[in-house]
């Protein structure tokens, strides 16, 4: 987990920057008035969420790839696959990686920098709908629950709208989350898949539907999350003076503080 938590801060704030910053331009440059504040739209909302979907494959597939690669050679090969016997026999089952920079190495040597975005089109598939079920729903119903009198959404409203929005993003996006895991996970040993079309046939004629759908227990988990991830945003912003809810047009400024709970609250996270 040392890679995922080392990155974690930078991710999410990258993320969450992204998308204030490219839906502030947009609405400005609809508007034509630089100092004004203008009201959301869908549209709007739409393409910053799709920016930063694709921001996150970026910046988060490599991550999600040396973290998957680790988390699966701590399986015994045998038990993941006994029709390799001899092959595992033959490897002693000894490590492939030995920590998060060997993987980075020996991937980039084996496969090129390329290697490292394997999988990258599933989590494409994954991610662009994602934020866009994921920060939309959180945008309007924080303004729905939140009273016309007050100038923001309250911490309640904040968790509430956050949780919401994060089993809606969750519960649509794990059947593609399953099959871009799935990808990176592949070539440790051998390749098993040879696409995203391929991964997704031979899931579905082991499983069935069952294997890519997400479990309530999962939901619960992301509910809560997600509205700790919220929270920790908006308390985030308020701390460097940028109020995505106002579209500010004052620069995000990170400090110490806000890095130290962007990474507490992706410890949370992960």
């Amino acid at each position: 987990m040392s890679f995922p938590l080392a990155s974690i801060a930078v991710y999410n704030s990258v993320v969450f920057g992204v998308f204030s910053n490219t839906q502030r331009f947009l609405s400005q440059h609809r508007c034509r008035e630089p100092e004004a504040s203008p009201p959301r739209t869908l549209s709007d909302l739409l393409l910053a969420s799709m920016v930063a979907g694709v921001v996150s494959v970026g910046l988060g597939g490599p991550v999600d790839l040396i973290k998957i690669r680790l988390q699966m050679q701590t399986q015994p090969f045998r038990d993941a696959n006994l029709s390799l016997k001899s092959r595992a026999a033959a490897l002693g089952e000894q490590l492939v990686y030995q920590g998060p920079v060997h993987c980075i190495a020996t991937i980039v040597r084996n496969e090129g920098l390329a290697g490292l975005y394997r999988g990258a089109s599933a989590m494409l598939l994954r991610d662009v709908p994602g934020y866009c079920l994921y920060f939309i729903p959180y945008v309007f119903l924080s303004e729905w629950i939140t009273p016309e009198a007050c100038a923001g959404p309250s911490p309640c409203a904040v968790w509430l709208a956050g949780g919401v929005a994060g089993a809606i993003s969750w519960g649509t996006a794990t059947p593609m989350d399953v099959v871009k895991s799935r990808l990176q996970a592949d070539g440790v040993y051998l390749n098993k898949y040879k696409g995203v079309l391929d991964c997704i046939s031979q899931s579905y004629q082991k499983e069935g539907l069952k294997g890519f759908i997400p479990l309530t227990g999962q939901c619960k988990s992301v509910c809560r999350t997600h509205g700790v991830i919220y929270g920790r945003e908006r308390w985030t912003s308020h701390q460097v003076g940028f109020q995505p809810s106002t579209l500010s047009s004052e620069p995000l400024l990170p400090s110490f503080t806000s890095t130290l709970i962007l990474t507490l609250a992706g410890a949370v996270e992960l």
